[in-house]
């Protein structure tokens, strides 16, 4: 895939769309938008995503991140915690621009509330998701 944000015109718009829509893509695109701070770890997302093999959610998440529609966000050295994530996944502004053009954030909020009622998380992301996070800028 060599296209990128900011050079999505037309055909190349078209593809970059059918990218980030592929079926594990959208689900890890889904699932950082549902996220209650919108900034899930690796490991939220492997757990999100039970079919999929660990290896094959982190290939996914750097794709998005090589095209521009994910971005890694770190919380500061002086702010990290033993036993918790200190990496975490946001859409970047150009991603989010991009799935707004195209629709792909319609259900946002639906989407929000509905991992609300998830109900049988693991102890451990309980515990992830209520770890200390970066501000996004």
């Amino acid at each position: 895939m060599s296209t990128r944000l900011g050079t999505t015109e037309g055909s190349n718009a078209r593809e970059l769309l059918h990218f980030v829509t592929q079926q594990t893509r959208f689900a890890l695109l889904t699932n950082i938008v549902q996220h209650p701070e919108q900034l899930p770890s690796m490991y939220e997302l492997e757990q999100l995503n039970p079919s999929v093999s660990d290896a094959t959610v982190y290939k996914h998440v750097q794709k998005l991140i090589d095209v521009g529609v994910v971005r890694e966000v770190s919380l500061p050295e002086d702010e990290r915690q033993q036993g918790y994530p200190w990496k975490f996944y946001a859409l970047t502004d150009d991603g989010r621009q991009f799935l707004d053009e195209h629709n792909v954030l319609a259900a946002e909020e639906t989407l929000q509330q509905l991992y609300e009622t998830i109900s049988d998380k693991p102890e451990k992301m309980i515990r992830y998701e209520n770890a200390p996070r970066p501000a996004l800028e």
